[in-house]
């Protein structure tokens, strides 16, 4: 740090014309009052000490009135610097900038490579005699992820204490952090120019980008997986490409997508892995011709294969032609263990006849979490079917052991009486209590897909949208509906009425909401089991296999003897924040109540975060919850720890979507500009080299620092005024003047 010394000194008064002229007047009477006043007294010598006194009171206030001020200016003996910054990220390898090669032809360079010239330490030998040239590249290593431009100015302002001028070289992306303007409101009030340089094309280049693959965390070995991607064209015409699914095992899957022009395009592609164990599926998009970068083109995903057995339980009030469709879908399911409940007074035995049946509702909280789905049929709060604790439990087992719930109300209307209990919250309609047992028809009534449900994974019962559509469309009829009156605010509407409608818009029959950890399905009718007439099982298995399935998926994203951990939303991007949950059991099998659970996270690029999981309480099932902001890309290890029962459990998963850093976009040299136009600088050419320099020759060194001492208003100075009136007042006396 250079020593600051003191060049010149200098007394300078701030004042007004017609303020000089009153001084002058008040100074002249004040003298010519005094001499009279002396002669007066007879040249008394006394007389002549306090009047010398009062001329000189009089004198220092007429001076003071000019606000006079002590100026010191001190010049500092170190070199004023020039910063120079340059860009560092990513996208600065991107190859959009034409220049002339040695044999006069045109070539494309790597923004980075086009700097260099300017990076080069030989193009600032001649301005070492007048100033200090300092490089600085950023984003630093912590932040690589991203671009912090404002980042990047504050800290070049803040590492030196005179700076002649900055010199900025980037293509102008930004992508975290606040506005970089932030920072140039400081460098114009410091006066320091920001010379900017922007490197890259403004337009994008010929692109063909993968931007996404949602591969879920886990599959079913011999059941169909959905892999949806999502590709970017920067191409100016549409284009049929053929998009390639290799799975680790040597395993391929073609389809071909038309890519729109200028736009994005999502498609997706059904792979069935034929056996258990943890894959890793590689998506690409072959390049086009006109394409320029093709290392964007590929993405690579893992996921666990694993044998299905889930747990479900269906209640109902007696064996009505729905329940008795879903028992033997259920049961025909080789990936699901189906327990059944009938409440039905008329029966020999209480529960029901065979092996599926169980004799009572689950009598303890270890017994009904053993269910990821309950269907829950023509049943209410009544003498021999469901009590206010088992809705208790059943609310539970939703809102913290991320199970399925869903409701498949009858002509009975018994599920009325649920809307009394704690199970309320959970339905995701409200009901008519005037039309208690429902609304039938002698005519057919259908279904209406919305437009949720024809992107919805539930209501696919075909594998392309338009065959989807037919499907539904060609669906046997329903003769009754349950008395919904409107579905509640935060659910989703998949399937309405196809004519029936009220004030609040055509009645919803298919609706699902998530409640706590947990997923709800309501189902308006009882006539589902007519979809098997002509076509089996086609649509009818099809439709229960994929409720259940999404509803326990979270449920099972991973589990050990004692813990379970799943996360939501299931199949995160960057920017995110994922809400994570864990069930804890005791030894004994009872849940943890409370404890120290954590779960180590590792992100892809080794940084380490420990999230505390916090307990939901008493009746929260042994349930805990944390958050964790994701923001990089790919697979996070995680090893969740509970210290009461010592109990581990290690698991992953993947985040979607491509770092903030993207070779390829165009470049920002608006942000640039504005930079310069806020602080006084230029902004000049990459290969403006000699335009460059002379602009640095241009900038007058930093200003020196100037000291002001303001006299009028020092306190030493009223000291003085003080005294000496004082003084004047005790002579005065002291004279007998007074």
């Amino acid at each position: 740090m250079g020593a600051m010394i003191a060049s010149e000194q200098s007394l300078t008064f701030s004042t007004e014309p017609w303020l000089i002229g009153v001084s002058a007047f008040l100074c002249v009477a004040t003298f010519a009052l005094s001499y009279f006043a002396w002669r007066r007294s007879g040249y008394n010598v006394s007389v002549m000490w306090l009047e010398l006194l009062r001329s000189a009171i009089v004198l220092v206030g007429a001076v003071l009135l000019n606000q006079p001020e002590w100026v010191q200016e001190f010049r500092s003996d170190e070199k004023p610097s020039l910063l120079i910054l340059s860009d560092a990220s990513q996208s600065m390898q991107t190859k959009d900038v034409v220049v002339k090669g040695p044999s006069g032809q045109s070539e494309a360079k790597t923004r980075a490579e086009a700097s260099s010239v300017i990076l080069d330490p030989d193009s600032w030998k001649s301005f070492t005699n007048r100033m200090d040239v300092k490089t600085t590249p950023f984003p630093s290593a912590e932040k690589s992820d991203g671009t912090d431009l404002n980042l990047a100015l504050d800290k070049a302002i803040d590492s030196s204490q005179r700076i002649l001028g900055v010199v900025l070289i980037s293509d102008g992306d930004w992508n975290i952090g606040q506005s970089p303007m932030n920072a140039a409101m400081r460098y114009r009030a410091q006066g320091i120019p920001i010379i900017s340089i922007p490197v890259g094309a403004a337009t994008r280049l010929p692109d063909i980008e993968l931007l996404s693959v949602d591969t879920p965390t886990f599959g079913i070995a011999k059941k169909a997986v959905r892999i949806p991607f999502t590709i970017e064209s920067a191409l100016p015409r549409d284009h049929v490409a053929n998009v390639v699914i290799t799975s680790s095992d040597g395993e391929r899957i073609t389809k071909e997508v038309r890519i729109a022009a200028m736009s994005r395009t999502t498609d997706a592609v059904l792979w069935t892995p034929k056996v258990e164990g943890d894959f890793t599926l590689s998506v690409e998009v072959p390049p086009h011709p006109d394409e320029l970068i093709a290392n964007n083109n590929s993405i690579s995903t893992p996921i666990a294969i694993r044998a299905e057995k889930l747990k479900v339980l269906v209640i109902d009030g007696y064996p009505r032609w729905e329940y008795r469709y879903l028992r033997n879908a259920l049961s025909r399911d080789p990936g699901v263990e189906v327990s059944c409940l009938l409440f039905h007074s008329g029966l020999a035995k209480v529960g029901g006849g065979n092996k599926d049946y169980i004799k009572e509702f689950p009598a303890s909280l270890e017994e009904l979490s053993t269910y990821d789905v309950v269907f829950l049929g023509d049943v209410g709060i009544e003498d021999g079917q469901l009590t206010e604790e088992q809705c208790k439990l059943l609310r539970g087992l939703v809102e913290y052991q991320a199970s399925g719930l869903v409701f498949m109300p009858g002509w009975q209307g018994k599920q009325l009486s649920l809307s009394d209990t704690l199970l309320e919250p959970l339905l995701p309609v409200t009901l008519d209590r005037a039309q208690p047992y429902g609304v039938g028809s002698k005519n057919p009534m259908r279904f209406e897909l919305t437009e949720a449900g024809r992107k919805s994974l539930l209501t696919k019962l075909a594998d392309t949208q338009e065959d989807n559509l037919d499907a539904w469309g060609t669906l046997p009829g329903f003769q009754w509906h349950a008395p919904v009156v409107r579905a509640k605010a935060g659910t989703e509407v998949l399937c309405v009425h196809q004519e029936t409608s009220n004030e609040y818009g055509r009645i919803p029959l298919v609706v699902t909401k998530t409640f706590g950890a947990g997923k709800v399905l309501f189902m308006g009718t009882d006539g589902a089991w007519r979809w098997r007439r002509g076509v089996e099982d086609k649509y009818h298995y099809r439709f229960w296999g994929q409720v259940v399935r999404w509803m326990a998926y979270q449920r099972n994203m991973a589990k050990g003897e004692s813990m379970r951990f799943y996360y939501s939303p299931d199949q995160p991007v960057i920017g995110q924040t994922l809400t994570l949950r864990a069930n804890v059991m005791e030894t004994n099998g009872e849940p943890l109540l409370s404890g120290e659970v954590t779960a180590k996270i590792q992100a892809p690029s080794g940084k380490f975060q420990v999230v505390r999981m916090i307990s939901g309480g008493v009746d929260s099932w042994g349930s805990f919850e944390g958050r964790y902001a994701v923001e990089e890309p790919g697979s996070h290890s995680v090893i969740l720890t509970c210290r009461q029962t010592g109990a581990t459990l290690e698991t992953t998963f993947f985040v979607q979507g491509a770092t903030r850093e993207r070779v390829g976009l165009a470049a920002r040299p608006k942000v640039l500009e504005e930079l310069s136009k806020v602080t006084g600088g230029q902004v000049l050419a990459i290969t403006d080299l000699e335009k460059l320099q002379s602009a640095i020759r241009s900038i007058p060194d930093p200003p020196s620092t100037l000291r002001r001492f303001q006299l009028w208003s020092h306190p030493m100075t009223i000291f003085i005024m003080i005294t000496a009136l004082t003084c004047f007042w005790i002579g005065r006396k002291w004279a007998g003047l007074i």
